[in-house]
């Protein structure tokens, strides 16, 4: 019998990261798709590491903004992908708030970043090697979340990215695997690290 080789994939938090942080996407028209996304994401593809989304969108549960909207602007960031040649292999999303909103959305739940929900589903829907996998995020709770999954942590200044790292990381108890100006950054270097 053969061993198989194990399924590794790099986690890319959304806003902030692979679009613009504006706060809450209320509407398509203000999602916009960082220009580098596609290739950092083709990039990965193409060394064999699966790309998957993961966010946090609490606005549907504080009523920002009807779920289906969700739906919306990840159609379009599939969109904008494509163009540039580059497509993710699955999106997952967490809609709920412990305090915030109406049931079933205000929900104490698994899912919501740091917690590892996300991270835990998307492992047994593909079969991944957490301990070879990555997560990218412009927040410290991405950071935590990559702790708490068991997968390395990179951590980007775009978005909120750089504040957080001149401002708040002598607090944090984590420190990130990787620091990089922004996705396509990160991306370049997990492909190399993994070639080491």
């Amino acid at each position: 019998m053969t061993a198989t080789k194990a399924r590794r994939a790099v986690f890319i938090d959304r806003d902030g990261t692979i679009s613009e942080e504006i706060g809450y996407v209320n509407h398509v028209s203000r999602y916009r798709v960082f220009a580098y996304a596609a290739e950092a994401v083709r990039l990965l593809r193409e060394a064999g590491w699966l790309a998957i989304l993961v966010t946090n969108q609490a606005g549907v549960a504080r009523g920002y903004f009807k779920e289906d909207l969700i739906g919306e602007v990840h159609d379009l960031l599939a969109r904008e992908l494509e163009r540039g040649g580059a497509r993710l292999d699955a999106i997952y999303y967490c809609p709920h708030h412990p305090t915030v909103g109406e049931p079933p959305y205000r929900a104490t739940c698994d899912c919501r970043k740091p917690k590892p929900g996300l991270i835990r589903r998307a492992a047994e829907d593909f079969q991944l090697d957490l301990s070879q996998c990555w997560m990218v995020g412009d927040r410290y709770g991405d950071t935590e979340l990559a702790r708490n999954a068991g997968v390395r942590a990179a951590f980007v200044l775009s978005g909120y990215g750089r504040g957080e790292w001149e401002h708040q990381r002598a607090a944090w108890q984590y420190q990130p695997d990787l620091v990089a100006e922004n996705l396509l950054e990160a991306a370049r270097a997990i492909t190399t690290k993994s070639d080491e």
